[in-house]
């Protein structure tokens, strides 16, 4: 006497059939993590009643910035020039193009990783002569492990929540049809305010007695979302 022969599995469809029931769940993550990086950015003014002098002064301040900037070393990942302007102001009375006064400007940006250096190196550039500071603007390396710990969590909710439903029905999930990614990303770069301030000792020692104290920026939590479909296939329950 021989056997019958065990049944075959069957497939899975990306449709529920009686034999085969779909779930559909949606798994998502929240993350709120410290940030990993932050960017200021500097603006270095000059004024002068001819080109030559505001383009003098404004070379001699933009060499300053970028000298005091360099000197905080591997503090400092990325340091770039945005934008570089001179240009006339006519003068407000009077015939012809006469030129009342010339306005110079150079804008850069400064990514930095230590964030003990980074309410020195502010309060140093903000101090200097006609130079502008904004920021800091916090956020996540592209690549940060964070984003990856994200979606890992949103599928293992998604798989935690399918499992609850066929639970529900007295029934086992029996496949993965599919994982749609819909938005496993950080939200888009933009500008934050800044963050608290109070005084703090200097990087690298105290500050001079001649110098205004270091402002201490507290670092800004990142928010994480991942969100994902997930469909999957059980076996049928009795209902």
């Amino acid at each position: 006497m021989t056997s019958a022969p065990a049944p075959e599995p069957v497939p899975a469809v990306p449709y529920g059939t009686p034999d085969a029931p779909r779930i559909a769940v949606r798994g998502e993550a929240h993350l709120e993590v410290d940030p990993e990086i932050a960017r200021i950015g500097i603006t270095v003014t000059a004024r002068g009643k001819d080109r030559r002098s505001a383009l003098d002064d404004l070379t001699r301040r933009n060499a300053r910035v970028l000298d005091l900037v360099k000197s905080y070393g591997q503090a400092v990942e990325h340091l770039e020039t945005g934008a570089f302007s001179l240009a006339p102001e006519p003068a407000r009375h009077g015939r012809g193009e006469r030129v009342r006064t010339y306005h110079g400007a150079v804008r850069l940006t400064a990514e930095l990783s230590d964030f003990t250096a980074l309410g020195e190196l502010a309060t140093r550039l903000a101090d200097l002569e006609l130079t502008r500071v904004d920021g800091p603007w916090w956020s996540l390396r592209p690549g940060s492990p964070a984003h990856r710990e994200a979606r890992r969590q949103a599928v293992r909710e998604a798989v935690q929540r399918a499992r609850e439903y066929a639970e529900a029905l007295g029934t086992t999930l029996t496949a993965l049809v599919e994982i749609a990614d819909i938005g496993a990303e950080s939200a888009p770069f933009r500008p934050q305010a800044p963050g608290r301030m109070r005084a703090t000792a200097a990087y690298g020692g105290p500050a001079p007695q001649d110098e205004t104290a270091p402002l201490d920026l507290e670092p800004e939590r990142q928010h994480i979302h991942a969100q994902l479909d997930a469909r999957f296939t059980m076996a049928p329950p009795r209902l």
